[in-house]
Parts: structure tokens; sequence; C-alpha cells
């Protein structure tokens, strides 16, 4: 079982646009592909911010010390770093944006932990169009 934090924007709900379920751990997608993750989020501040750390921590680094094998690794260690706080940027985000933190759900997928969320919270999916 995956545990989700769920957020929505307001109510009076569009379920695709106000409500965001972001799930708690590692995320590989940041892990691999960490800008265009962020981008894919609209997480225009985190993008930018990844990118540039990125570029200033290897000109930084390939000054020091040119090692094509010590570059591969800390390259791959701060990736590692952002898979695992990436779920943690976007909550921020999210949280930039309006949507306020509802709880937590557990479930196989994202809408199995959306429908128990649902299931506890009448209130909140009456409000869903």
């Amino acid at each position: 079982m995956k545990v989700y934090t769920l957020h929505i924007r307001r109510h009076g709900l569009d379920i695709d646009q106000d409500l965001v379920l972001v799930k708690e751990g590692f995320n590989l997608a940041a892990f691999l592909l960490s800008v265009i993750w962020a981008v894919w989020h609209k997480m225009w501040w985190v993008a930018l911010g990844i990118g540039f750390s990125s570029l200033i921590l290897n000109l930084l680094f390939w000054a020091v010390t040119p090692n094509p094998i010590a570059s591969v690794a800390l390259t791959v260690g701060a990736a590692f770093l952002i898979g695992l706080v990436a779920n943690d940027l976007r909550r921020w985000t999210l949280e930039q944006r309006g949507y306020a933190d509802f709880g937590v759900s557990i479930g196989k997928t994202e809408d199995a932990a959306l429908s128990r969320f649902l299931d506890k919270s009448p209130d909140i999916a009456r409000d869903l169009v």
C-alpha cells in the first residue's frame, strides 16, 4: 500500500484541477529527470532552482577537479537527493498556490487512495463536480 497526501484548493471542486494527491516517499521520475519532472508539474521556481544549482555545482566541481567519474557520482548523488525531497517540494508548491492539506490516505493506486478518502469524508465528496 502507498501513502498519499490529499490537497484541495477550494470547495465546489473540479476533481481534475482542484484536488491533488501526492505520494509519500522517493520519486523515481524526479530522480531520473528532475528539471523535466518539475516543469511537467508546473513547478517553475523549483525547475529553475534545480537547473541553476546543478549548473553551478558542476562548474565548481570541474574547476576543482575535472574527474569524470567523480562528476558522475556527484550528479547521481544530487539527483538522489532531489528524488528524496521531490514530493515535499511538490507539496510546498501546492501550498503556495492555495491548496490546503486535507489529510492522508492509503491505497494500492492513487484512485484507490482517493476513493478511500472520499468514503471517509462524505462532506468533501459532496462538493466534487
